[in-house]
């Protein structure tokens, strides 16, 4: 599984809005200047996230982006599939499952690529983007701590 610049900055993007959730819309040149991504990329990125239902817009000079969910109701799995497709290293869980079944001599190897991929979606569709915020939240502590421990 890989996933491209344009679903990682859609991640970024959508983890910004999760951060801003309580105070209701943001601005798109703000997400963009904060996250470091293109305004113009940004846009694509989030008409795509909009069509498919995951934020809201509104416009005008007040306008801007909220999570149509909470943070805890959207999964990592659903916006990278959104933006990247099929989790699967060769194409989707199905065609994994049909390569183990119809290349007998390299049969073992598929399904090694199926168990990688069922893993990958096991964690990614059970990892919400409140989790991600909560383990960031954790990680800058811990660096702050060892920060400090290096300076005594």
């Amino acid at each position: 599984m890989k996933i491209s610049h344009r679903g990682l900055y859609a991640l970024k993007a959508v983890l910004h809005l999760a951060e801003a959730h309580d105070r209701g819309l943001v601005k798109i040149h703000e997400i963009a200047e904060e996250e470091d991504i293109p305004e113009k990329f940004l846009e694509g990125i989030l008409v795509t996230l909009k069509n498919a239902r995951v934020v809201a817009s509104q416009r005008g000079r007040e306008g801007g982006y909220r999570l149509r969910r909470l943070p805890a109701e959207i999964m990592v799995g659903e916006l990278v599939r959104i933006m990247d497709g099929p989790l699967a290293p060769l194409g989707d869980a199905v065609e994994l499952a049909q390569r183990v079944r119809t290349e007998a001599r390299h049969a073992g190897l598929f399904d090694v690529f199926l168990d990688v991929r069922n893993a990958a979606a096991a964690i990614l569709d059970h990892t919400s983007l409140a989790d991600v915020l909560r383990r960031s939240q954790s990680l800058g502590r811990q660096r702050g701590r060892g920060a400090r421990a290096g300076k005594a």
